[in-house]
């Protein structure tokens, strides 16, 4: 019977290509189910067979690691050499949608603090 190994939801096509090819490549038959309908529930990566499910884990476990320390060391690096997005660099990019989200705020603040002046007098 076929076991559970990755829910694929928000899972970025390049990761489940390298986790494909890293299962293919270790001989572990697997297979994908799509979403459910109106994408209530998650495509998901399955192991077929159930002895190869803790290999496939080990396996996965250590390539998430490595991707995630990879990730680590872009960002590092993008931030040494001043790349890496900022606050005041996304509002100088969009000031327009930032203006449009700081009125938007404040509207709500506003909205959710007139019952206790109401009550107030």
């Amino acid at each position: 019977m076929a076991k559970l190994l990755l829910n694929l939801r928000d899972v970025p096509k390049d990761e489940l290509d390298d986790v494909t090819a890293l299962l293919d490549s270790h001989g572990i038959p697997h297979h994908q189910t799509p979403p459910g309908p109106l994408a209530l529930t998650a495509a998901r990566l399955w192991v077929s067979e159930d002895d190869d499910l803790p290999r496939a884990r080990s396996l996965l476990d250590a390539y998430q690691r490595e991707r995630a320390d990879r990730a680590r060391a872009e960002w590092a690096q993008a931030r040494a050499e001043g790349r890496a997005p900022t606050l005041w660099g996304n509002v100088r990019a969009n000031p327009q949608g930032a203006a449009i989200l700081v009125l938007a705020v404040l509207v709500a603040l506003v909205l959710a603090a007139l019952p206790f002046f109401a009550l107030r007098g």
